[in-house]
């Protein structure tokens, strides 16, 4: 069975370099936390990867990113698509008016839905600039054979900063199924496990670092969804179009998600304090054997 990664890449400054935090090298080697999702996706049988970018920074991101990754994934047999998140994709609708001068993105769910047309099977969505690990890429590539919706959580522990406070959708799981996501601001770590806002919050909590599972089928529901969106609009100039939020509207329609815990750490760079830890971690990884140094060597 075909199955496509989706990678979140939009958000990628104009400007190539320093301070962008999605093409900071993460090893001794250049690689960049991107390169290791793309590796862990192809090792677990995943057969395309949709970049979704914009059109502003597209140039730049082929010769920074994409030509290599095409290579690479052209060498293992892998497709490689782009789509193109624009603000001004939208449908008419009562109150168009109202975002004009908008410059927020439409989030998300926007952002997925420029891949319609591109989609051809069952597929999973992640973000550009999180480590993700192996475990979570096996279960969701399996668990796309059964063409139902899914979400790869990660125990909350293994999320966390020690560098300032992060955002985190804490999800309430019964018999193995999502009840609920709520999103929860500013989780820190502390001596005896974490916290938001002065309220201790269970560390083993599973939460979803936006690693999702969809059928094929699920473009239909953000087509159909983001017009009702944008005629509803409460904040015309900030509401976003969010996959959790659509999951949460899908769990109350009866719509199942199975979760599926992993327990490997994520990596990110959420604050510049990160980096000299999320790079000791990667040569640990390499050097316990996880990967290879020149990263791509062990896909055959």
């Amino acid at each position: 069975m075909n199955k496509t990664l989706v990678i979140l890449a939009a958000g990628i400054g104009s400007r190539f370099g320093g301070g962008i935090k999605q093409l900071e090298p993460v090893d001794d080697h250049g690689h960049i936390i991107m390169d290791y999702s793309i590796h862990d996706a192809i090792a677990a049988g995943f057969t395309k990867i949709v970049f979704i970018i914009r059109h502003d920074i597209e140039k730049d991101f082929r010769e920074v990113i994409g030509n290599r990754i095409e290579e690479v994934c052209a060498a293992h047999h892998v497709e490689v698509a782009y789509a193109f998140q624009e603000l001004s994709d939208m449908p008419d609708f009562p109150g168009k008016e109202q975002v004009t001068g908008r410059t927020k993105p439409w989030g998300t769910g926007h952002a997925v839905l420029s891949c319609d047309g591109l989609l051809d099977s069952p597929f999973c969505v992640i973000n550009a600039d999180d480590y993700y690990g192996k475990e979570g890429f096996v279960k969701a590539a399996q668990f796309l054979e059964k063409e139902q919706y899914g979400l790869v959580g990660y125990v909350l522990k293994n999320t966390l900063s020690d560098n300032g406070g992060v955002t985190r959708g804490i999800c309430s799981v019964q018999d193995g199924k999502l009840v609920g996501i709520k999103e929860t601001k500013n989780i820190i770590k502390t001596a005896g496990g974490a916290e938001a806002d002065g309220s201790a919050i269970d560390t083993e909590s599973l939460v979803s670092m936006n690693f999702w599972c969809y059928p094929q089928k699920f473009m239909d529901v953000l087509k159909n969804g983001f017009p009702v969106f944008l005629e509803n609009l409460s904040d015309p100039m900030k509401e976003e179009y969010l996959l959790p939020i659509i999951a949460d509207a899908m769990l109350q329609d009866g719509v199942a998600f199975t979760v599926l815990s992993s327990h490997d750490r994520w990596f990110g760079v959420t604050y510049k304090e990160d980096k000299p830890d999320v790079v000791n971690s990667f040569r640990k990884l390499i050097a316990d054997g996880a990967y290879r140094e020149d990263l791509y060597g062990d896909l055959g």
